[in-house]
């Protein structure tokens, strides 16, 4: 990627390739249907799925390491579903994020904002596994206020849950320079694959956390 000349550009930059990876990256989806649920204090909301599907990719691709900037996350802890997890730095060649193959591990966008940023989206993807063993296998459950703490080599930062949304992957794709934005103030976005229909995952869930 080449070097932005500001803050401004590198935002809009990183909002609009980041868009580019989730419409590279979502599966087709036909006939979902929309429904929306109460999980305690928040909403899990189904978004409705658009009338174009976006193109499919395979899903054993392998994650592609990149360097270890300072500041970047080390660990990911979701207290409220006991998740511990350590966070690798991925890149997205061919507009693919793709996160590290063991569940037990997540990938965080390093071409994207650090955790601490004060400015972006620090995006943070995992894989779910349907028999279970992912990390985040549950990421839906959480709900409004709960905390999620990530380590990184300048300290620890706390966030808290301000939206959960479990979106279809076409409809993922459309919203995903907004859901994805780096010209936000700096927060933390987590995100994982959601209901499995024998064969692949139809949705993903999005998590979005602010500093507290």
């Amino acid at each position: 990627m080449p070097e932005p000349t500001s803050t401004t550009s590198r935002g809009r930059g990183r909002a609009t390739t980041w868009a580019a990876l989730v419409a590279a990256a979502a599966l087709v989806v036909v006939g979902v249907v929309w429904l929306a649920r109460d999980t305690g204090q928040t909403r899990v909301v189904r978004e409705q799925p658009t009338a174009s599907p976006s193109p499919s990719i395979g899903t054993t691709a392998e994650a592609v390491p990149a360097p270890r900037r300072p500041g970047a996350p080390v660990r990911l802890r979701i207290p409220r579903l006991d998740v511990d997890a350590p966070v690798d730095p991925v890149k997205a060649p061919d507009r693919t994020l793709v996160p590290p193959s063991d569940p037990q591990r997540l990938g965080w966008w390093a071409d994207g904002a650090r955790p601490g940023d004060r400015e972006g989206s620090a995006l943070v993807a995992g894989h779910t596994v349907h028999t279970g063993g992912g990390a985040l296998d549950d990421l839906e459950e959480l709900e409004e206020g709960d905390r999620l703490v990530v380590r990184t080599d300048a300290g620890v930062l706390r966030y808290a849950v301000e939206r959960v949304r479990i979106y279809t992957k076409g409809r993922l794709a459309t919203d995903a320079e907004r859901l994805f934005s780096q010209d936000v103030p700096g927060r933390l976005v987590v995100i994982t694959c959601e209901d499995w229909d024998g064969s692949r995952y139809l949705s993903n869930v999005v998590v979005t956390a602010v500093p507290v």
